[in-house]
C-alpha cells in the first residue's frame, strides 16, 4: 500500500473476492443454494477452487461477504470524510457511495428470488455472525469521528446499529417494494430520517 492507497495485489484480492461473492450469490439466486457447488462458482469467477478455499469457508459466507465488504468500505470511508463535515452527512455519503451505480429498476424475478434465497437458515446465520464484525468497524470509525470511545461509550455503538439497521429495513423494502423502487435513495432517505431524530410524520 503506498500513499493510504491499496498496490496492485491488494486490489487484485479484492477484485478476486467481488467477484467469488457475486458468482456465489447470482447462483444461488438462479439454481437454489443447495444445487449450487464450490466449483461452479470458482469457475464463474474464473478461478480454482482451492483460490475459492482461500477466501471463503462457506458458500454462505461468499454470499454475504458482497453486504459485509460494502460496510467495511464505508466504515473506512468515513474516516477519510472531511472533518469538518457534520457526522451524518459523513455517515451519509460514506454508507451510500457503495451503492452508486446499482440498478434504477430491478428485475421483480430477481429481488423475488433474492427474498427466498435470504430465509436459507445458513444465509441468516452468517449475516448474523458478520453483523457484529461490520457493526465493530463502524462504530470504531464513529468513535474516531467524534472523539468518543467505541469499547465504554454508547454513542458510537448506538449509531453503527441505527445506520446499519437503516441499512436492513432499506434493503428489506428495497426487496418487497410493488412497484419496484431504486435502493440508493431509499437508503439516503432512511439515513435522513434518522440524522432528523425519526420525527413523527403524523405531527408533519
Amino acid at each position: 500500500m503506498t500513499n493510504g492507497q491499496p498496490g496492485l495485489r491488494e486490489r487484485k484480492k479484492a477484485a478476486t473476492r467481488e467477484a467469488l461473492g457475486w458468482a456465489a450469490l447470482r447462483l444461488a439466486v438462479e439454481r437454489g443454494l443447495e444445487n449450487v457447488r464450490v466449483e461452479d462458482i470458482a469457475a464463474a469467477a474464473g478461478v480454482s477452487p482451492r483460490t475459492y478455499n482461500n477466501y471463503f469457508s462457506s458458500k454462505a459466507e461468499a454470499i454475504v461477504s458482497r453486504h459485509r465488504d460494502r460496510i467495511l468500505r464505508a466504515a473506512e470511508a468515513l474516516r477519510g470524510r472531511p472533518a469538518e463535515e457534520p457526522l451524518w452527512e459523513a455517515l451519509t455519503h460514506s454508507l451510500v457511495a457503495p451503492y452508486v451505480g446499482a440498478p434504477e429498476g430491478p428485475d421483480p424475478r430477481w429481488t423475488a428470488a433474492v427474498r427466498l434465497l435470504l430465509r436459507e437458515p445458513a444465509l441468516q446465520a452468517e449475516l448474523i455472525r458478520g453483523g457484529a464484525a461490520v457493526r465493530t468497524e463502524l462504530a470504531a470509525a464513529v468513535a474516531a469521528r467524534t472523539g468518543t470511545d467505541a469499547d465504554r461509550d454508547l454513542y458510537p455503538k448506538l449509531v453503527a446499529s441505527a445506520a446499519l439497521s437503516a441499512l436492513q429495513v432499506a434493503n428489506e423494502h428495497y426487496l418487497t417494494a410493488d412497484p419496484v423502487v431504486p435502493f440508493q435513495p431509499l437508503f439516503t432517505e432512511a439515513l435522513r430520517q434518522l440524522a432528523a431524530g425519526l420525527p413523527d410524520p403524523s405531527q408533519a
